[in-house]
């Protein structure tokens, strides 16, 4: 009788350590949740939230330019230039703008896509000319199939190809260009 009681001890240890690893399974998901947004509810109290969101974003700023002296590319050595609204040079470096779709200047469809690209141009160049601003990485592409590396240029969290946007300077780039006559 003793080996039938102590069978039925056992048996029921087990199914006491099952209910608990099936109540940790259920239970432990929500406890994560809670520590993750009781951490990120601390960073958004204390304003500190940005580095988290930059991370969960792929964010990176690359570089900060502070003292920018920026004019329209001459044809040949371009270091900190503008070809277009949408796409500069940096420290001899060719960067497009992801966020933002500007009229072309070198193709355009018709004389106010020009017209308007050289606009979308000064605008930008005036912009980054007026004080500091950040090179930012968004998202996980580092370049795009010509080697151009994608960037956004923000100052103070705010991107300046935005700015052309409620302009009417520009599109927000949705990976396809559209017609602008």
């Amino acid at each position: 009788m003793n080996g039938i009681v102590l069978a039925t001890r056992y048996g029921s240890q087990r199914r006491g350590i099952r209910r608990s690893s099936r109540l940790l399974a259920t239970v432990l998901p929500s406890l994560i949740a809670f520590a993750v947004s009781a951490g990120v509810g601390t960073l958004l109290l204390r304003g500190d939230l940005k580095p988290v969101a930059d991370f969960l974003l792929d964010r990176k700023v690359m570089q900060t330019i502070a003292s920018p002296k920026f004019a329209s590319c001459p044809s040949s050595n371009r270091i900190n230039c503008f070809v277009d609204g949408d796409t500069l040079w940096i420290d001899g470096e060719k960067i497009r703008l992801t966020d933002i779709n500007t009229p072309e200047i070198s193709t355009p469809e018709c004389a106010s896509e020009r017209r308007l690209g050289h606009e979308a141009k000064r605008r930008l160049i005036a912009l980054v000319n007026e004080g500091p601003f950040d090179v930012v990485r968004d998202g996980a592409r580092d370049a795009d199939r010509y080697g151009r590396k994608l960037r956004v240029l923000e100052r103070d969290g705010v991107s300046l190809g935005q700015i052309l946007v409620t302009e009417g300077l520009a599109r927000t780039w949705s990976g396809r260009r559209g017609s602008w006559c």
